[in-house]
């Protein structure tokens, strides 16, 4: 478990493996005092477990599936990466509870500066829409953010000038991609509804699946209500 709060920005030092399971060795400096064999580490908010480690790096192995359903289809050597070291139950929870488990890619659709911070609109998945909300939280790249405004499909989180500066944000723009993890709560409540019968819960995309929720609130409602979530 992770909280989205980034501790290292460390950069890929290798890559080996075939396209379909990828070896990565990755030079860091600040998790290295505290890592052992078998430690999880987010890594672009991916969970992945160190199989070795040297005084400057750690490797982890990618599983095909993993490659597949992250940005790291298309890592390169001195790519900077998000590193965060798994959460302990005596530590602050300064971002949200994040499992390190990627639901998909999202597109930089448009980064604006204002003033010392920045706006970046993403496209998620149509399919991930669903569990986007206003002032909700979402995990992009292993950052924990506020969503400022959602519409026409696409999100905006604004980025302060510390994580603009201490996260690999500022090595992004528009047309990259970034990993996604959707909010742990959100997942859940739409996963009762799905198998609760409240409704034949179809994930649709954009204003479908907004308009299908404002159809159906009042059993929704009575649902949330129902299993503890509402009252």
């Amino acid at each position: 478990m992770f909280t989205g709060i980034i501790k290292e920005v460390g950069k890929i030092k290798n890559i080996t493996g075939t396209g379909k399971s990828l070896l990565l060795e990755i030079s860091c400096n600040s998790l290295l005092s505290d890592i052992k064999k078998g430690d999880s580490i987010a890594v672009n908010g991916c969970c992945l477990t160190v199989t070795d480690f040297t005084a400057s790096s750690f490797t982890a192995d990618l599983s095909e599936v993993t490659v597949s359903t992250t940005n790291f289809s298309n890592a390169k050597i001195n790519d900077f990466v998000n590193l965060e070291n798994s959460l302990k139950p005596d530590e602050r929870l300064g971002g949200h509870f994040v499992s390190g488990h990627i639901d998909g890619i999202s597109e930089i659709a448009g980064i604006i500066k204002s003033g010392n911070s920045y706006f970046f609109k993403i496209k998620p998945p149509g399919s991930l829409t669903v569990f986007i909300a206003p002032k909700g939280s979402v995990c992009l790249d292993g950052i924990s953010l506020t969503v400022a405004d959602f519409h026409d499909d696409i999100f905006t989180v604004s980025i302060i000038p510390h994580t603009f500066e201490f996260t690999t944000l500022k090595y992004k723009k528009s047309g990259d991609f970034l990993n996604i993890e959707v909010d742990l709560i959100a997942r859940y409540i739409a996963n009762i509804l799905k198998f609760s019968g409240s409704s034949n819960m179809q994930i649709k995309t954009g204003w479908q699946n907004r308009e299908y929720i404002r159809q159906k609130d009042e059993k929704l409602k009575e649902k949330l209500i129902e299993h503890g979530f509402y009252k």
